[in-house]
C-alpha cells in the first residue's frame, strides 16, 4: 500500500514582537492545503508580568484570517470598529476582501499577572470572484460549535462540513477545520470529503501507517487515500483541508491576491494611508522594506 502521508512540513520558527510562532505555510514544496495559504503556531508561550503582545495596526487584502485559541487571550481590534478578546475555543473569522486593518495585543488587565498565549492563526484565499468583497467580521463563541465525541474521540468543527456536522461560521469556498482530541490508544479515520487534506499536531504524538509525527508536523496527505490517526499516548490534531484554489495566488507581507497588480495597489495604498485605520489607535507596521 503507498505511503498516505505525501509530505511531512517541519516549522520554521518567527519571533512576531516578541514572541515565536512556529510557520507552517506557506513551505516551499507546498505553498496551500485547500484554500489555507498560511499556518502559524504561536505558542506555547508564557508571558511575565507586564508583558504581553503587541502586534501593531497592519493591513489585509484577498483572505480571511481565523484565529483559534488553546489558552491565553489576544484583544481584536479593526477597522470595522470591532473590538472584543479573543478566548480559547472561540472562532473569530475576519474577511479581508477588499481591505481591513486590525490589531493584536494584551489587555492591561492580563498583563497584571503571569499569564500564557497558544493557539493558531491561519490565513484562507478567498476565490477570486470574492477577493474584492467588502471586509467583514464575525465572531462565533465556543457553544455555537458542532461537537462529538466517540470512542476516546472528541472533535469540534471550526469551520467548514465534515463527519456530517457544519460549522455556523460562513466560509468562501468548500472547506474543512477541525480541533480533535485523542485520548491514549485511540484511533480515528480521516475525512475523505475533501480533496486536499492535511494533518497538524498540536501536543502529543500520533502514528500514521507505522510512522510517528510529533508535535508542530505537519503531515499533507495524498488525495483519496485511506487514513487512520493512531495515538498510543494521546494527541490534540488539527485536520484542515478543501477543495484546491482556483487558480495560483501571489503572497506579499500580509497581502494575497491572483494578481500582481493587486499586490502592488495595496502595497501603494498602505504607504499613502489609503486604507481606513483603527479609531483611537494611531500606531501602525509601517510597509516593509522587502
Amino acid at each position: 500500500m503507498p505511503n498516505p502521508v505525501e509530505l511531512v512540513i517541519k516549522p520554521r520558527t518567527r519571533d512576531l514582537g516578541g514572541f515565536e510562532v512556529a510557520r507552517v505555510l506557506p513551505y516551499a514544496k507546498r505553498r496551500t492545503v485547500g484554500p489555507f495559504i498560511f499556518f502559524d503556531c504561536m505558542g506555547p508561550s508564557t508571558f511575565g508580568i507586564g508583558e504581553g503582545i503587541d502586534v501593531r495596526p497592519h493591513p489585509h487584502i484577498g483572505l480571511a484570517t481565523v484565529t483559534y485559541l488553546f489558552e491565553g487571550e489576544i484583544m481584536h481590534r479593526d477597522s470595522l470598529g470591532y473590538e472584543l478578546p479573543i478566548r480559547p475555543g472561540d472562532v473569530n473569522w475576519m474577511t479581508a476582501g477588499r481591505g481591513i486593518v486590525h490589531s493584536e495585543r494584551t489587555r492591561d488587565e492580563i498583563r497584571n499577572s503571569e499569564s500564557r498565549l497558544f493557539g493558531i492563526q491561519s490565513w484562507v484565499a478567498l476565490p477570486k470572484d470574492a477577493e474584492e468583497n467588502d471586509p467583514g467580521f464575525f465572531h462565533h463563541p465556543e457553544n455555537t460549535l458542532p461537537e462529538s465525541e466517540h470512542d476516546g474521540v472528541r472533535i469540534r468543527m471550526i469551520a467548514g462540513t465534515a463527519y456530517g456536522m457544519e460549522s455556523p461560521v460562513v466560509t468562501a469556498s468548500p472547506m474543512f477545520y477541525l480541533d480533535v482530541h485523542l485520548n491514549a490508544g485511540t484511533s480515528h479515520d480521516m475525512t475523505n470529503e475533501h480533496r486536499e487534506r492535511a494533518v497538524f499536531v498540536v501536543e502529543g504524538d500520533i502514528t500514521v501507517a507505522g510512522e510517528t509525527y510529533a508535535a508542530n508536523e505537519m503531515l499533507v496527505l495524498a488525495e483519496d487515500t485511506e487514513v487512520t490517526l493512531e495515538s498510543a499516548n494521546g494527541a490534540r490534531v488539527m485536520l484542515l483541508g478543501g477543495a484546491p484554489i482556483d487558480g495560483e495566488r501571489h503572497l506579499w507581507w500580509n497581502f494575497v491576491s491572483s494578481t500582481k497588480e493587486r499586490l502592488e495597489q495595496a502595497k501603494d495604498d498602505w504607504k499613502n494611508n489609503r486604507f481606513d485605520r483603527i479609531a483611537g489607535d494611531d500606531e501602525f507596521i509601517p510597509l516593509p522594506e522587502k
